[in-house]
């Protein structure tokens, strides 16, 4: 694997969990040091940068700092072993995965073995709080159209569009009046000027259709103003913001617009807006 793949695993990597080397074991702390011999797998992707849940009674558990081993069983047969950030847990307790990248034949030195298939999650959501885990994919659950890492099994490809392909909100309608703003743009005019605008300072205003909370340190919010093209989904833009505007409210953003924005692993987006902020 070269440099760029393995960097691009890495930021796919901190997109799950944060899940960065700093633990006591390489294996642990950097899965990316045995990609270059393992196959790997992506599940579909419901929200923003984050792939499907698995949800199951925890059967074993082991805590290897950073992390927390668990082997999953969902009720129906199927089991899966599962890596999150380090946890208290109970042995028979219902849980949700929030998310991660699906690793195969990955080798843990500190425990001494070999999981066939194991998931290194971003987190994870006990039974009785599963009703508040955030789905910004909206009702339809996953992308259209599968996901797989670069010649990955299955088949399936990478859909790139607008925003993260699971995460685009449907054209709602809305019409808000463009930014009065020197460097203010619709979003339409954001998408139609990407490349020009990239790395710029960049102001939107438009409604708040769908907001995705405290993703990597970040709320993720989709934005529409009624400019843009549905059938090319440019239509919803995607900003990062630590503010926490409430869904359904006009606001003005001001932040730096990154054209082509590719995290690896199915998060590309053609227009990203990151660490904006409210402005009047």
């Amino acid at each position: 694997m070269n440099i760029q793949k393995i960097a691009r695993y890495l930021i796919a990597l901190a997109l799950m969990a944060g899940l960065t080397g700093c633990g006591n074991d390489v294996s642990e702390s950097d899965p990316a040091t045995q990609a270059g011999t393992q196959s790997r797998t992506v599940a579909q992707t419901p929200s923003d940068p984050q792939l499907a849940a698995f949800s199951g009674k925890v059967m074993e558990k082991q805590d290897v700092s950073p992390y927390t081993y668990i082997r999953l069983a969902d009720g129906a047969g199927h089991e899966s072993w599962a890596a999150v950030p380090q946890t208290p847990l109970d042995i028979g307790e219902e849980v949700t995965l929030q998310g991660g990248i699906v690793m195969s034949n990955f080798t843990s030195k500190t425990l001494n073995r070999t999981f066939e298939s194991i998931i290194f999650a971003a987190g994870l959501i006990r039974g009785s709080e599963k009703g508040t885990m955030p789905n910004p994919a909206g009702a339809g659950g996953g992308p259209a159209g599968g996901v797989q890492s670069e010649g990955g099994p299955h088949g399936m490809d990478f859909q790139s569009s607008g925003g993260s392909s699971g995460a685009i909100v449907p054209f709602t309608g809305v019409k808000v009046e463009k930014t009065t703003a020197p460097n203010g743009y619709t979003v339409g005019e954001l998408f139609a000027q990407a490349a020009d605008l990239n790395n710029r300072k960049v102001t939107v205003k438009g409604m708040v259709v769908k907001i995705s909370p405290n993703i990597m340190g970040k709320n993720w919010l989709h934005i529409q103003d009624g400019t843009g093209d549905p059938t090319q989904n440019t239509h919803d833009l995607v900003v990062t913001s630590s503010a926490m505007p409430e869904k359904g409210t006009i606001v003005s953003l001001e932040g730096i617009l990154a054209a082509d924005k590719d995290f690896g692993f199915g998060y590309r987006y053609d227009v990203l807006i990151e660490d904006a902020e409210i402005v009047k």
